[in-house]
C-alpha cells in the first residue's frame, strides 16, 4: 500500500505509475506522493476523457482529476512534461514530479496491448528498463497487481486516504464495562438538570480508545454517554436501560439495547451526523426512517426527508429507466419502501397508511448525480450504502448539509460491491475514523440481526 510516511522516509524518489481508478478514488491523488515521481501513462488520460462526460458517478472526480492535471502541467513544453514538470504545492516549494508516459508503437510489449490495463503495464515495464529509479505501478484493481507481480513489476494499492488496517480496530461507538461503572470511579460530581443527569467523573483507570459520543454500558443496566473525554476525567449524561427501551420514533420501539443507544444519536436534535453500520437486518435503516418521519411530521425539526443511496450500476442504468427522477430511483431504494411497509405493518389498512405517509411526508428520492452542488437546508438526509462510496464521494455527500440539517449515513462493510474498494478503503471506514470525537456526531455498529431467526442464521453461516 502506498504510505506517505514511507515513501517521504525512501532514500532515493520513487517513480510511481498511475493508475485510472486511482484518480477515481481520489482526484487529488497525485499531490499524495511527497518528493517522488509521478508518471500518467497517456491510456489514463484516455480513460478520464470518456468519464468525464455522462450523469455516472465518476464523472465529477474524472473532471476534477483532469483539472489538476492540467493546472500542475500550466504551460510546459512537451519535451518538460516527458522528463518531469515540477508539482507546485501552494506557498510551499515544488516537491516531485508529474510526466506523461506515451505510448510509442516501436514498444517491446510484454503484456498483449488490446486491453487498457496491459497498456498501463507495459508502459510501466518500459520505464522500468530505461530508469535508475524503482518504479511502482498504483492501482486500486487486485487483478492488475497481480500480472505486474507475475512479470516482475513491483505494485501497491493507493492507500494515502485509509485511515485503518483492519476494520476490526474500529470503534463500534459503545464499550462495555464489566461489573458497575461506578467501581471504576474515584471522584464524582453529579449536577441534576430538568432533562438528564449529569456527571463530572475522575476514572481509577481511563476506558480505552473511548471518544466523544460513545456509549459505556455496565453490567448493571446502567448506560452513560461520554459528552466530555480527557484521560481519566469525563463529562457524561447517565440513562437507565429501561428508559432507552422505552424510546418510541413513530411507533418504532427498539428492540435491543443498540437499537435503543443508535434511536438516541438519531432523535437527539444536537447531534447532526450519525453513522450507523452493521449486518443486514440489524435495522439501521427503518431506525432511520422512523426518526426521521418523527421529526419531520411531529415534533417538525426539519422540513423534508431526503434519501439517496449508492448502489453498483445506478447511475449507468438510472438514465434508461422512464419517468421523474425519483420514479427512476424508486427500484433502487425498495429498503425505503419495505420500511415503510414495516412500520405500518400493524395498521388496519397498510396500503393505506403507506400512501397517506408519501403524501405527506415531504421525502424526496434522490440520485448521487443530482446532490453535487445543492445544498439542503432543515433537511434530514438519510444515506443508504455508504459502504460502496469512496472518501471523495463521501465528503462530497456530507458537504450538501446546510444550516439546520442532519445526515444520516447507513452502511455494512460486509457488503461491498464497488469494484477497487474494501472495508478499510471504504468511505464509511473513512468517516467513522475522520469523525471520531466530532462533538455534534456519533456513530455506532448495531449487533445482532433482529430481522428474523432466518437472516440471522445466514448472515453468521453463508
Amino acid at each position: 500500500m502506498v504510505d506517505r510516511k514511507a515513501a517521504a522516509a525512501s532514500p532515493s524518489p520513487i517513480r510511481y505509475v498511475i493508475d485510472t481508478n486511482v484518480l477515481i478514488h481520489d482526484p487529488n491523488a497525485l499531490m499524495n506522493f511527497e518528493e517522488h515521481h509521478v508518471a500518467l501513462p497517456m491510456t489514463v488520460l484516455e480513460e478520464l476523457d470518456k468519464l468525464k462526460t455522462g450523469k455516472h458517478s465518476v464523472a465529477a472526480e474524472c473532471r476534477q482529476a483532469i483539472r489538476l492535471i492540467d493546472k500542475l502541467l500550466g504551460s510546459a513544453t512537451p519535451e518538460q512534461i516527458e522528463a518531469g514538470v515540477p508539482i507546485a504545492r501552494g506557498k510551499n516549494a515544488p516537491k516531485g514530479t508529474l510526466s506523461i508516459l506515451v505510448d510509442h508503437p516501436d514498444l517491446n510489449n510484454i503484456l498483449p496491448s488490446s486491453v487498457n490495463d496491459n497498456k498501463i503495464i507495459n508502459l510501466a515495464i518500459e520505464l522500468k528498463r530505461s530508469s535508475e529509479s524503482k518504479v511502482v505501478l498504483v492501482t486500486k484493481d487486485i487483478n492488475m497487481r497481480l500480472k505486474a507481480r507475475a512479470i516482475g513489476l513491483d505494485s501497491e494499492d493507493y492507500s494515502s486516504d485509509q485511515l485503518v488496517d483492519d476494520v476490526d480496530l474500529l470503534s463500534n461507538g459503545f464499550h462495555h464495562v464489566t461489573g458497575s461503572f461506578w467501581d471504576n470511579v474515584a471522584k464524582v460530581e453529579t449536577r441534576p438538570d430538568r432533562k438528564f443527569t449529569w456527571h463530572t467523573v475522575e476514572l481509577v483507570d481511563p476506558i480505552t480508545a473511548l471518544s466523544v459520543n460513545e456509549f459505556i454500558l455496565d453490567d448493571e443496566g446502567k448506560v452513560f454517554w461520554a459528552k466530555e473525554v480527557n484521560g481519566k476525567y469525563l463529562l457524561i449524561q447517565e440513562f437507565s436501560k429501561d428508559e432507552l427501551m422505552s424510546q418510541e420514533a413513530w411507533g418504532l420501539i427498539p428492540r435491543d439495547i443498540y437499537q435503543a443507544l443508535a434511536l438516541k444519536g438519531l432523535m437527539d436534535p444536537d447531534i447532526h451526523l450519525v453513522n450507523l453500520a452493521g449486518s443486514a437486518g440489524s435495522g439501521k435503516t427503518i431506525l432511520a426512517l422512523a426518526a426521521a418521519i418523527e421529526q419531520t411530521m411531529v415534533s417538525k425539526i426539519y422540513d423534508k426527508i431526503i434519501v439517496t443511496r449508492s448502489v453498483q450500476g445506478l447511475d449507468e442504468d438510472i438514465g434508461f429507466l422512464p419517468g421523474t427522477e425519483a420514479e427512476k430511483m424508486e427500484p433502487w431504494l425498495g429498503a425505503i419502501s419495505d420500511n415503510l411497509e414495516a412500520l405500518h405493518a400493524d395498521d388496519e389498512s397498510s396500503s393505506g397508511s403507506i400512501e397517506y405517509i408519501l403524501q405527506k411526508v415531504p421525502l424526496q428520492f434522490k440520485s448521487m448525480n443530482f446532490m453535487r452542488g445543492r445544498s439542503f437546508q432543515r433537511s434530514l438526509i438519510i444515506v443508504d450504502e455508504c459502504q460502496n462510496l469512496t472518501p471523495h464521494q463521501m465528503k462530497t455527500l456530507i458537504t450538501r448539509a446546510g444550516n439546520g440539517s442532519k445526515v444520516i449515513c447507513l452502511g455494512n462493510l460486509a457488503q461491498i460491491d464497488t469494484p477497487y474498494l474494501s472495508a478499510t478503503s471504504s468511505g464509511l471506514t473513512y468517516l467513522t475514523e475522520r469523525f471520531k470525537g466530532f462533538e455534534y456526531g456519533t456513530h455506532l455498529t448495531l449487533q445482532g440481526v433482529p430481522r428474523s431467526i432466518l437472516a440471522e442464521y445466514a448472515e453468521a453461516h453463508l
